[in-house]
């Protein structure tokens, strides 16, 4: 399949779960001049998927957070004003688009370490960090529990990492217009009403932004496993046995021929199974088994686990891992070391 088919048919899936809910809230427009007495219970059920455009635009959690919170401010105080002419899912998410444009100007995108530009590093080299860097943060599962699998399948591929790294290469504008088009299933007209431009520029806009993501997008073919599916279970509870009973060697066998590592704040990027177990042996600091222990999860649509070191008699937190899996194995692994995102996971702060 060419890069432009991939797109197409991931940005199909994507849309499925845009087309249901849209359908199902067009039924339940609220009336014209509705005021505020209201707003919050009708407003909180989109909360989660405000929350995924919003980290989709920015590429943050805590971003993604503070502008659904602005977007709902905003929201409430202009109630008593709305016509109630589209949906209040599509006026919310119209709010919360423009609040996004308003935060990112100004603002640099937020990468991976492989969208930096560099060639993979040498594992036997100390890593360099760079913690001043806005690095692309993962999300928690946001996934709802509907009737219907594809929206299931369609909510965790709109915010798969490598989907959300390749919307940082676009501008601001570049990604909502694509976002609202052809994730949200937006016509034309109605985004350029929602951006302020014309439909012209629209289509100008989606068109440059999809070349770009083809560009930058995954090049791999393969699918990813659902997180809850049985090889993709089966296979993180190997990669945590493995770590737990510090058996790293064992890893190997997990990942696939190409597969990549990376861990931000360091800037470098590590490919095959041989490269990435040298850099664990060199920079983990466990010794003996027991010394690391891993909560299964779910992040980004994904098979995920939070890594806790031994610090005395606790285990504490250290990264957290977000896992592509395929049908032949792990294909890559981003390691967040960054202790802050275990309280936005939910995650104790000691075992």
């Amino acid at each position: 399949m060419a890069p432009e088919e991939l797109l197409s048919e991931a940005l199909r899936r994507l849309s499925r779960v845009s087309v249901l809910a849209e359908n199902s809230d067009d039924a339940e427009v609220p009336a014209a001049g509705g005021g505020h007495g209201d707003f919050s219970a009708r407003a909180e059920p989109y909360r989660r998927e405000l929350l995924a455009h919003c980290y989709r635009m920015t590429g943050s959690l805590h971003d993604a957070e503070d502008l659904v919170q602005e977007t709902l401010l905003r929201a409430w105080k202009a109630y008593d004003r709305f016509e109630g002419k589209s949906s209040l899912r599509t006026w919310l998410h119209r709010i919360a688009t423009n609040t996004c444009l308003t935060a990112l100007e100004g603002r640099s995108r937020r990468p991976l370490p492989t969208g930096l530009g560099g060639p993979s590093s040498d594992p036997t080299a100390e890593p360099v960090e760079r913690r001043e860097v806005p690095w692309l943060e993962p999300l928690p599962d946001l996934t709802q529990d509907p009737a219907d699998p594809s929206v299931i399948v369609g909510s965790r591929e709109s915010v798969r990492l490598a989907f959300v790294a390749a919307l940082q290469h676009l501008s601001p504008r570049q990604r909502a217009v694509l976002l609202l088009r052809d994730v949200l299933q937006w016509k034309a007209a109605e985004v350029a009403d929602a951006v302020g431009t014309t439909t012209a520029a629209v289509n100008s806009l989606l068109q440059r932004a999809r070349s770009q993501l083809e560009a930058v997008g995954p090049s791999s073919t393969d699918r990813l496993a659902a997180p809850d599916s049985t090889e993709a279970q089966d296979l993180l509870a190997r990669y945590i046995a493995a770590f737990e009973c510090y058996d790293i060697d064992r890893l190997v066998e997990l990942f696939t021929a190409e597969a990549v590592w990376e861990m931000p704040p360091s800037t470098g990027w590590y490919q095959g199974p041989q490269a990435i177990i040298t850099l664990i042996h060199q920079q983990c600091p466990a010794e003996h088994p027991g010394d690391m222990r891993m909560i299964p999860l779910v992040a980004n649509g994904q098979p995920a686990a939070a890594m806790y070191m031994r610090a005395g008699e606790q285990h504490v937190p250290f990264q957290l891992h977000v896992l592509d899996v395929r049908p032949d194995g792990v294909s890559h692994v981003v390691a967040f070391l960054d202790d802050a995102l275990f309280t936005k996971f939910g995650l104790p702060r000691s075992l």
